[in-house]
C-alpha cells in the first residue's frame, strides 16, 4: 500500500471515468458510493457487513461527532477508525451543512459560524481552522473544507456571497491542513444554480491545487435537471487527474446520470434512511414494503442478488417486520439497499471499463421502468 494519496484513471467512456484512489488505509475504486456513518456507525449495519458489500470508504460527520462524543475524546480513544472498527478510509464532511440545517440560533461571519447544539443548546464556534482540527482529531483520511451551503432556490446575491465566503474559507482550510502525507483535503465548488458563479468557484479552487474537488450545494431542493446542468457546467473546469465528488447525492438515477457526466464519488443517507422506513431499492425499482399488497407475497426482493436480505427473505416476512416495527426489518432492508447501491457502482465501473456505459444505463433504467409498468398493470 502507498504512503501517499494518489488517483489514477484506468478507463474512460465519454466524460465518465473508472479508476482508483490509493491511500495508506486502502484503495477506493471509483466511481464509488460512500455509505453514511454520521455518528460513527452506518445505521443498522455491522462494519464487516458494509465492507463485504463492496464499500471501500465510509463517511463520518464532523458536526455530530464534535457534539457527541467530542473530537478530543475520539482522539483519546484511538481515533474514529479504532472506535468503529473500520480500518479502511474514512471521509469526513466539514459540518457546515449540518450547522445550517440542524442547529438552533446561529451567527455566521468571516470568522466562522457560531451555533447552538441541537442536542443541548450549548454554544459552539466552527471556524475553518476548527473544522480541520476536528477532522484531524477524528483521524479522517479525506477532509472537507468548511463552506456555506445555501438551499435553493435563493436570491443570486445570497448565492454569490456564500460562494465567495466559501472560497475564503477554503484558503484558510488549506493552510490549516498543511502537508499531511497519505491524507487529502477537498475543496467544495459552490455557486448554487448560477453557471458563472460555479465556474468562478471551480477555477479559484483549482488554483489552490487541492487533492480533490467536490460539487456542493446540490440535492437541496432543485430539480434533477438543474443539478445535472451544474455538473456539466463545472466538469470541464476541474482537473482530469483528480477525483470529483458530488456531495449528498442521491437516488440511483441521480448517480448513473452524474457518473455519465464525470463524477467519481457519492454519498447519501437515502439507502440507509429508506431502509429504516420500509423502502427498498432493487433492480426492479423502489418498493414500499409497508404496502398491503406485499402481505402475502412469498417471493424474495431479488432472487438474483447475492445479498441474503434480498434473496432469502420473502416480501411478506419483510412487510410483517416493517409493519410490526421490528428492528430486524430495518436491518434487513438497509442491508438490501446498501447491497443494491454497491452492485450498481460495480456495474458502472465494469461498463465504463468495457466502453458500454450508455448501454448499461439504458438497460438499468429500462428495468426500473418495466417494473413500474408491470405494477401499474
Amino acid at each position: 500500500m502507498t504512503d501517499h494519496f494518489t488517483f489514477t484513471v484506468a478507463a474512460t467512456d465519454g466524460p465518465a471515468r473508472t479508476g482508483e484512489i490509493r491511500m495508506p488505509r486502502g484503495v477506493i475504486r471509483t466511481p464509488a458510493f460512500m455509505p453514511v456513518g454520521t455518528a460513527g456507525t452506518v445505521k443498522a449495519m455491522y462494519p464487516e457487513q458494509v465492507k463485504a458489500l463492496g464499500a471501500d470508504v465510509v463517511l463520518g460527520n464532523t458536526y455530530h461527532l464534535m457534539l457527541r462524543p467530542g473530537a478530543e475524546r475520539v482522539a483519546r480513544l484511538g481515533g474514529l477508525h479504532t472506535m468503529m472498527q473500520w480500518p479502511y478510509p474514512i471521509l469526513t464532511d466539514s459540518g457546515g451543512f449540518q450547522v445550517m440545517s440542524l442547529s438552533g440560533l446561529r451567527k455566521l461571519d468571516e470568522t466562522g459560524v457560531r451555533f447552538q447544539s441541537h442536542l443541548d443548546g450549548s454554544t459552539h464556534l466552527l471556524s475553518p481552522e476548527r473544522s480541520i482540527e476536528i477532522q484531524g482529531l477524528l483521524g479522517s483520511d479525506i477532509q472537507m473544507q468548511l463552506d456555506e451551503c445555501v438551499r435553493l432556490p435563493a436570491p443570486e446575491s445570497a448565492i454569490e456571497s456564500a460562494m465567495r465566503l466559501s472560497l475564503r474559507w477554503a484558503e484558510r482550510c488549506r493552510i490549516a491542513f498543511g502537508d499531511q502525507p497519505g491524507k487529502a483535503m477537498f475543496g467544495i465548488v459552490q455557486g448554487g444554480d448560477i453557471p458563472a458563479l460555479r465556474v468562478e468557484s471551480a477555477r479559484a479552487l483549482v488554483d489552490l491545487d487541492l487533492k480533490g474537488y467536490a460539487v456542493g450545494g446540490l440535492a437541496v431542493g432543485e430539480p434533477q435537471a438543474t443539478m445535472l446542468a451544474m455538473i456539466e457546467t463545472v466538469e470541464p473546469h476541474l482537473p482530469t487527474h483528480k477525483p470529483r465528488y458530488l456531495m449528498g447525492v442521491g437516488t440511483p438515477d441521480d448517480i448513473v446520470q452524474a457518473v455519465s457526466r464525470g463524477i467519481d464519488m457519492f454519498d447519501c443517507v437515502m439507502p440507509t434512511r429508506a431502509g429504516r422506513h420500509g423502502m427498498v431499492y432493487t433492480r426492479h425499482g423502489r418498493l414500499n414494503l409497508r404496502n398491503a399488497r406485499f402481505a402475502e407475497d412469498n417471493t424474495p426482493l431479488d432472487p438474483e442478488s447475492t445479498c441474503p436480505a434480498a434473496n432469502l427473505y420473502s416480501k411478506a416476512y419483510l412487510h410483517h417486520l416493517v409493519r410490526a416495527g421490528e428492528i430486524l426489518g430495518m436491518m434487513l432492508l438497509t442491508w438490501n439497499n446498501l447491497s443494491y447501491y454497491q452492485d450498481l457502482m460495480a456495474g458502472l465501473r465494469k461498463a465504463i471499463a468495457e466502453g458500454r456505459l450508455q448501454d448499461f444505463i439504458g438497460e438499468t433504467r429500462e428495468g426500473w421502468r418495466k417494473a413500474e409498468r408491470d405494477r401499474a398493470a
